[in-house]
């Protein structure tokens, strides 16, 4: 009875870990764009991931089958409770650590990480379906995420130029906008007084979109479709993660799967509420900067690869999607960090072996 109190106790730690690394990864773009603030930005967050949650019971079964162990680690090991304690205890540290650290990292790859450390302790891994089932996605998923928004953003460029939706430079001074037009030679005139200024791209800067689409303003469209794909990169999270710490409890003998998946959602959702926002910073405005186009252009790449990926029961990483499709948006429009995304890519390298090593110690006392 202790033991599966230790689970219980683990796979809600590690699901209050992932609602406060990832529920930022939805929203961040809300944030960097200026188009939300940040406390209804993680409040729309967590709305929209537990409603992902409450639909992993009908379409998670396969990815949770996934992270049970079968097949991965030696049949006496994942048959053991004490081997999704040390799944729970290790990922879940680790993510907190990356938490704590500011850093936005993989669960996926956390819980990854500490079932190969434990399965190398337990000296009963299975190295071929590690590959298989999990290697073979999390390697491609980070650059399929940047490919592909790198292309969708161009197309985007090309059919906002050939629509003449045309972006709009606003230099703001207190609650006025003032007009402004840009030189060939990259000064900014002022149409009302003839004042020239130098251009820059301060945060100060404000950019909007001129033109209509389908008879109604181009902005409005764009920001309305901007904040309904940023609640669809919320649902596919919840949608893809929540079945992967559930399968920490499933199959305990008090406990339904349905109602398994129920606990995590409300875990990674507090999660969400009460501790995303060292991350949040760190996503919206660190990795790379952004106007309301680009923005869009990322949310609608994770949230469409990420929902595949989920039906499918394929275990990638929301993480490196989302984080991989803002990397390929600063790299197309010139705008990326790339001190913060060279930091990130070593973190995303560092959390497998960190946990691994967790889990191996946890294995070793629990099991």
């Amino acid at each position: 009875m202790v033991l599966i109190g230790v689970v219980v106790g683990a796979a809600i730690a590690l699901a209050f870990a992932n609602g406060a690394n990832d529920n930022a990864k939805g929203v961040a773009t809300l944030i960097g764009s200026g188009l939300v603030k940040i406390k209804p930005a993680v409040v729309y967050a967590a709305v929209t991931t537990a409603m992902g949650s409450v639909a992993a019971i009908w379409i998670g079964a396969e990815l949770a089958s996934k992270f049970k162990g079968k097949g991965i680690v030696a049949d006496a090991i994942w048959q053991s409770g004490s081997f999704a304690a040390c799944v729970g205890l290790a990922a879940g540290g680790t993510v907190l650590l990356a938490t704590r650290l500011a850093l936005p990292i993989s669960t996926t790859h956390a819980m990854v990480g500490s079932i190969i450390g434990i399965g190398a302790a337990g000296g009963g891994l299975e190295w071929a379906a590690v590959w298989k089932k999990f290697f073979y996605p999390l390697m491609a998923s980070p650059f399929i995420a940047l490919a592909l928004a790198a292309l969708l953003y161009l197309l985007f460029t090309g059919i906002r130029r050939l629509a003449r939706i045309n972006r709009e430079t606003c230099l703001c001074v207190g609650q006025e906008v003032v007009p402004l037009s840009i030189g060939g030679d990259g000064t900014l005139a002022m149409a009302s007084t003839g004042v020239t200024l130098t251009a820059d791209q301060a945060e100060q800067c404000e950019q909007r979109y001129t033109g209509r689409f389908l008879g109604i303003s181009a902005q409005t469209v764009l920001d309305r479709c901007h904040f309904l794909t940023a609640g669809a990169v919320s649902f596919a999270r919840g949608l893809n993660d929540t079945p992967k710490v559930a399968a920490l409890m499933i199959g305990l003998s008090f406990m339904t799967d349905w109602q398994a998946v129920v606990v995590v959602g409300i875990g990674i959702a507090a999660g969400g509420l009460l501790a995303v926002r060292r991350v949040a910073q760190t996503m919206s405005h660190r990795i790379t900067g952004m106007n309301d186009g680009q923005a869009f252009t990322a949310n609608l790449n994770t949230a469409f690869l990420v929902i595949v990926a989920s039906k499918w029961g394929v275990p990638v990483s929301t993480t490196h999607v989302s984080c991989g499709s803002l990397i390929g948006i600063g790299a197309v429009s010139g705008q990326g960090r790339w001190k913060m995304i060279v930091t990130i890519v070593l973190a995303w390298v560092a959390t497998l072996p960190v946990a691994a090593v967790l889990g191996a110690l946890c294995w070793t006392l629990l099991g």
